[in-house]
């Protein structure tokens, strides 16, 4: 009866031992991928800057004012005035939906009863 309990005692150990190999080498392959993601989130942001940067340096007030007056001939562009915005109250809302009909009498039906 010893000897089954050490068998099935080392046959557990291995079975553990096994689990914990699989275990140790899946978790090395996630934490991989994880160093491997930060990295491709680090560079992203890294262009994501660089690019917000030239954005704001191609829209500089100055220099789109410029490309303005140069091809004025083509595009026709004038700054904004105030006089070129409206007022509020020069807003027209849509009209509010009808009223729901509630209890409607059948005139159609009515007239009928009194042909009879």
């Amino acid at each position: 009866m010893k000897t089954l309990a050490y068998v099935l005692t080392a046959l557990a150990v291995f079975g553990l031992a096994f689990w914990a190999y699989r275990e140790n080498y899946a978790t090395q392959k996630v934490l991989s991928q994880t160093q491997t993601l930060q990295r491709q989130i680090g560079a992203a942001q890294q262009r994501l800057g660089v690019l917000r940067a030239e954005w704001a340096y191609l829209n500089r007030p100055d220099r789109l004012r410029e490309l303005a007056e140069i091809n004025f001939d083509r595009l026709g562009l004038l700054p904004l005035r105030p006089e070129q915005f409206g007022q509020v109250d020069e807003v027209s809302f849509p009209p509010p939906p009808p009223l729901p009909i509630l209890n409607a009498v059948d005139i159609a039906a009515m007239g009928r009863e009194n042909d009879l």
